[in-house]
């Protein structure tokens, strides 16, 4: 089993960053990739970014490119968005995810065999 851990969502204002970051535990070394999606209230999942855990690769959502941008630790198990310029669009509860074979592609939810609780992040116009 894995468990994901999400932290470093809060309350911020339009125009902040904000840095995220999910540690993950367990058996991991099966990991083919990590990914953000996001949940805003009445909308579906929808997803952020991904990147490969043990080769290079780094895949983000269309509307996502060039105010998030993903990143990891392997030594430390953990991903990272960092995201800036955020605008109230962007309040979501924000999952950390990881997929053992990516088997659906990397920006569909289902193929994501391990999820984070979430973190919160609302932004204030």
């Amino acid at each position: 089993q894995v468990q994901l851990v999400e932290s470093g969502g809060r309350l911020v204002q339009a125009g902040d960053s904000l840095r995220l970051a999910c540690t993950a535990s367990g058996r991991t070394a099966d990991t083919w990739a990590m990914g953000w999606f996001r949940q805003a209230p009445g909308k579906e999942r929808e997803w952020v970014a991904a990147m490969r855990w043990t080769r290079s690769g780094t895949y983000y959502g269309d509307f996502m490119k060039g105010r998030f941008t993903i990143s990891k630790d392997n030594d430390k198990k953990s991903l990272y968005l960092q995201m800036n310029n955020l605008k109230p669009e962007d309040t979501a509860v924000y999952y950390c995810a990881l997929t053992l074979d990516a088997e659906y592609g990397l920006g569909h939810a289902r193929s994501y065999q391990y999820w984070g609780k979430g973190t919160q992040v609302t932004v204030s116009s």
